[in-house]
This record gives C-alpha cells, sequence and structure tokens, in this order.
C-alpha cells in the first residue's frame, strides 16, 4: 500500500513512516513508536497507522535478540494486527 498526498505530489510507504524501539526495566518493557514525517501525519488514518507500526514492529524484530524484548515485540504484533482486524 502507498499513501499519496495529491496536492503536494508526494508518495510515502508506510513502512518508512513509523519506527519501533523497545524501552522500560526488564519487567516491564514495552513497544514506543516514533513518526519519521510528522508534517505528513495528517493525511493517515487509524488503518494506515496500524498498518505503518505492524510492518515497524516486524522491522524491529528481526533486530531483536533479548528473548524477552523478542516475547514485547510478538505481543505487540499480535495486538496490532487484532486491532486492524476488528477496523475491517
Amino acid at each position: 500500500m502507498r499513501l499519496v498526498a495529491e496536492l503536494m505530489n508526494i508518495v510515502y510507504s508506510p513502512s518508512g513512516l513509523v519506527t519501533a524501539k523497545t524501552c522500560g526495566c526488564t519487567d516491564r518493557k514495552q513497544v514506543t513508536y516514533a513518526f519519521s514525517a510528522e508534517p505528513h501525519s495528517l493525511c493517515l488514518d487509524k488503518k494506515d497507522v496500524l498498518e505503518a507500526q505492524i510492518s515497524a514492529c516486524e522491522r524491529l524484530l528481526k533486530y531483536t535478540k533479548d528473548a524477552s524484548e523478542r516475547s514485547t515485540v510478538e505481543k505487540e504484533i499480535s495486538e496490532l494486527k487484532m486491532a486492524l482486524d476488528l477496523m475491517t
């Protein structure tokens, strides 16, 4: 899926709009997100944001070696996919 801001002739891929990282102490890890294109985030609907977050988590999962971080990211992906399924 690609997002197009027609007035500005800009094309964005949701996979590059959001970056994910894990943070927190060892027993309460969580996933946080940062938008890489702040001014254009208003063009996104909830479904696009969820898809971008899933993509960011899947990229993060490739580089996660710690078992607790891995389970945190996998849990986040499953929750995001469930939320996306409920929307459609």
